[in-house]
């Protein structure tokens, strides 16, 4: 049978139908960006520190010491989960005695927050943490939230994967455009930490299921307002469908189709045969394709904790944290059109290393900036955000085009999967900066650099076909395969294309 691309290329490449249904898709993923990092506002921890019960019987001075203080970026603050010991205090101020100066409040005794907690509402006036006291001993329940929300982005990218390569893109875009919205709704509703965070974890898997297969039907452009993907119908062996969706696409841009797109006594041949199933196993199957699921899961893993960690740690950079949150999703903007351009005009691999170079190493600099230089640490990782994202934007496509038609939407969602894996780590790198401040930007700079260098042994797909099968696919670079006449594909000129594979002995 004709290569697919060959009987389509009447259509254009982007004509009114194209450009009607990329809006389309486009516009189903925008609630995504709301829900996937709001969670730095409401699991956002204020100022706080114990609470001193008003029907204590203290003094005002005493009130006003009651918290021992500890040192924070050069200032004395009052520490969050200690105060000194109650009944102490209160026998000092019935005594009369004075804090400081008749008691060496270095001497006391002190006691963790019994009577709960006060929290600055400078910035914020009610978060989950000040809602159910996530704080101290239960620290590790706030990051835990965010964390378990790409749990939940982790399981819809597993499951979406397969089950949109076996019931269609269109149909399994719908059904989780509508768990993510419903669930959300139901978050206002929580009780408690636990309800709240169930919640969370489900809309986490509706709204991965929605782009990953927003993506990948929009990157065959496929009707009905949004139709099946041609490529995915031919593959399933449905070949009269594929046709009338080419040849609405073809009305809609203006073009007229030729009379014969498929040709008759191949669609007939192949009818008769059944078609080959395909499952995940078949990501591992050869060793080229076995090399790239293996690379990409890596590739995949390591920008994720650095997009996924730079944006949650936003809030605790210097500055109006809403401010500093506008300008982490601004620098967003042009690190979209940059790797648009990118894509259109340079190559894959080194596009990708380069974003991911400026994005490391900017990162590692930040530990060297002085502290009285702070608005160029916040440059510094806002270059990193840039860097990081335009490589997060661009892996989405390089992906796709390197696996084949007929496992594309199960090889861009495992490695979806992994850069799960690292979202779920994510909000823990950003929990390291308690300990260090710089230790984050350290390790997620060291990672990003790492990962460059590991682009660069991926094969190039500039320029070339998108594979139909697993036997086209294109060849890492950097290893040996034997090769004979008949392990290559043929160009129509006649003349072999050694990147593109045809053999299965791997």
């Amino acid at each position: 049978m004709q290569d697919y691309d060959e009987v389509t290329a009447f259509l254009g490449e982007w004509g009114p139908f194209q450009r009607l249904i990329f809006f389309l898709l486009s516009a189903s993923i925008i609630p995504n960006g709301f829900n996937g990092l709001s969670s730095v506002f409401f699991t956002a921890t204020p100022e706080h520190h114990c609470r001193v019960p008003d029907t204590a019987n203290l003094s005002s001075a005493w009130r006003n010491h009651s918290v021992p203080m500890r040192l924070q970026d050069g200032r004395e603050v009052p520490q969050s989960c200690r105060r000194y010991r109650l009944a102490m205090m209160v026998n000092f101020s019935e005594l009369g005695l004075e804090p400081g100066r008749d008691v060496d409040l270095e001497q006391l005794e002190q006691e963790g927050c019994l009577d709960g907690w006060e929290f600055s509402q400078d910035i914020y006036l009610s978060t989950i943490v000040t809602e159910w006291n996530l704080v101290c001993e239960d620290d590790w329940k706030a990051p835990l939230t965010i964390s378990l929300f790409f749990v939940g982005v982790l399981m819809g990218s597993f499951i979406s994967g397969q089950l949109s390569d076996r019931f269609g893109r269109k149909n399994v875009l719908f059904v989780t455009m509508g768990m993510q919205t419903g669930f959300s709704f139901l978050q206002i509703f929580s009780k408690n930490f636990e309800m709240f965070t169930v919640l969370f974890f489900l809309v986490g898997m509706g709204q991965i299921s929605n782009y990953v297969a927003a993506f990948v039907l929009g990157m065959a452009i496929s009707l009905e307002f949004i139709p099946e993907s041609p490529r995915w119908l031919i593959s399933q062996g449905r070949f009269q469908e594929a046709e009338v969706i080419i040849r609405r696409a073809a009305k809609t841009n203006g073009i007229i189709a030729p009379s014969t797109i498929f040709d008759s006594s191949e669609l007939q041949d192949l009818s008769s045969k059944k078609q080959q199933s395909h499952s995940i196993l078949d990501l591992i199957r050869t060793r080229n394709i076995r090399m790239i699921t293996v690379m990409s899961i890596i590739l995949w893993l390591t920008i994720s904790v650095g997009y996924f960690g730079l944006s949650l740690d936003t809030p605790n950079l210097h500055g109006d944290v809403y401010l500093n949150c506008f300008l982490s999703a601004v620098v967003e903007v042009p690190a979209y059109v940059l790797a648009w351009l990118l894509l259109r005009h340079l190559p894959r691999r080194y596009s990708m290393a380069t974003a991911l170079f400026l994005g490391g190493s900017v990162l590692l600099f930040v530990q060297l900036v002085p502290p009285e230089l702070y608005y160029l640490a916040t440059v510094l990782v806002m270059v990193g955000k840039f860097g990081v994202t335009a490589a997060f934007s661009m892996v989405y496509v390089y992906t796709a085009e390197l696996y084949p038609t007929v496992v594309r939407n199960m090889g861009v969602g495992v490695s979806s999967t992994a850069s799960r894996l690292g979202s779920i780590l994510s909000p823990y790198f950003v929990y390291l900066g308690a300990y260090d401040r710089f230790l984050p930007y350290i390790l997620m700079g060291s990672l990003t650099i790492l990962t460059a260098i590991l682009t660069l042994f991926l094969p190039e797909t500039f320029g070339t076909p998108l594979p139909d099968t697993i036997d086209q696919m294109l060849r890492v670079k950097g290893i040996k395969y034997r090769q004979t006449p008949s392990h290559t594909r043929m160009l129509k000129d006649g003349e072999e294309s050694p990147t593109v594979l045809k053999s299965t002995s791997f």
